[in-house]
């Protein structure tokens, strides 16, 4: 009987992962990995309290304990909390500082859950390893899941070839109301669990206070990049991203305004006025630490330039193997300089890289 190291999240999706890898004759054992903890990272603004009284990781420690205690599977929990912090959030923190816009999930699957996870469930035997994440393996290459609203391809773009060998995404076949269905009748604590969000393994915080304990806050005006005029002040370029509408506290305007850019020599946030401002728009990026999962090289495919961005159509030009310029002359919103740029050929994911530079009619965008 083969062996599989599941990972336990505490959530609906993993729980289900493990019953279906049961019934499909493996030998289950679950794995909590706990990744982040509050005040031995200096967290000691706005840290979090799960509805029971208790750190939220530890309420979802409890429920994958009473999961796999219902399924008869074993649980053993390991600490990444210093290789989280060193690996990921590090990053995290240094992309802010750089006026980028960071996607810690991305890292997370490729430092944490496909490398220390993995190294981990060798200890235990294992012959693969499981996650609950929304996306299928076939043939040795990355497909989208069936549930297209749940896929998580994206997130799995830094992922290398070698680390997706041996590993198993059991839920990857069916769509989220059967996952919840499949739960409900085994009567799991997770069934009616809501999905997790916010930062990766930090969760939903207030993300003011929360980087106020690692990152200085430098407030500065906000400027209209059509006629530059100081409109309004923020709190700090850390907090906004390209494309970003609500929270910017600015009134006097009918149209609806958008972060566009930031100056980080001088501290100023441009926005511009309307979701069609010509200023939003970007014809190519220079992607670079390129993780391509493809047999071969191609110059036409479709990309996600944010995860719950439509595929757009792509052309793609290699300046060598880890960095690409990809080229949209439709034209694309709020490409955003840190976030992942995602290569999809149909249903196949080729992998990805991080948008390093965006340019129009050749140019790079000098607010961005």
């Amino acid at each position: 009987m083969k062996k599989v190291v599941i990972g336990m999240s505490g959530g609906v999706d993993s729980s289900v992962a493990a019953i279906l890898l049961k019934k499909q004759g493996y030998e289950v054992i679950g794995l909590y990995m706990r990744n982040w903890d509050s005040f031995a990272n200096g967290e000691y603004n706005d840290a979090p309290v799960g509805k029971t009284g208790i750190c939220p990781q530890e309420e979802d420690y409890n429920d994958a304990e009473k999961v796999c205690e219902k399924l008869g599977i074993p649980l053993h929990r390991k600490d990444f909390v210093k290789e989280y912090y060193d690996y990921v959030f590090k990053y995290f923190l240094d992309e802010l500082e750089k006026g980028r816009t960071p996607n810690p999930d991305i890292m997370c699957n490729k430092y944490i859950k496909f490398d220390m996870f993995v190294k981990e469930a060798e200890k235990l035997g294992a012959d693969y390893i499981a996650t609950g994440h929304y996306a299928r393996i076939k043939d040795g290459k990355l497909l989208r899941a069936v549930d297209d609203n749940k896929d998580q391809t994206y997130f799995l773009s830094q992922v290398s070839k070698e680390q997706l060998k041996n590993v198993l995404f059991p839920i990857g076949d069916i769509v989220k109301p059967e996952v919840r269905k499949i739960a409900e009748e085994y009567d799991l604590v997770t069934a009616k669990k809501k999905d997790s969000t916010g930062i990766c393994f930090i969760g939903e915080r207030n993300l003011t206070k929360f980087l106020e304990n690692y990152l200085p806050n430098t407030p500065g005006d906000i400027v209209n990049i059509d006629t530059n005029e100081v409109v309004g002040k923020h709190i700090g370029l850390m907090y906004y991203t390209i494309g970003q509408r609500r929270g910017l506290d600015i009134g006097g305007f009918k149209d609806r305004m958008f972060v566009v850019g930031k100056n980080l020599k001088d501290n100023i946030l441009y926005i511009c006025i309307g979701s069609n401002n010509d200023y939003l728009i970007s014809d190519s990026c220079i992607v670079d630490e390129l993780n391509y999962l493809g047999d071969k090289k191609i110059t036409k495919c479709t990309a996600k330039f944010r995860y719950r961005q439509p595929d757009q159509d792509v052309e793609i030009k290699w300046l060598s193997d880890t960095e690409i310029e990809v080229i949209y002359p439709q034209g694309v919103k709020s490409v955003t300089p840190g976030q992942a740029c995602v290569l999809y050929d149909g249903e196949e994911c080729l992998g990805g890289g991080i948008i390093k530079e965006v340019r129009k009619n050749g140019e790079k965008l000098w607010y961005l």
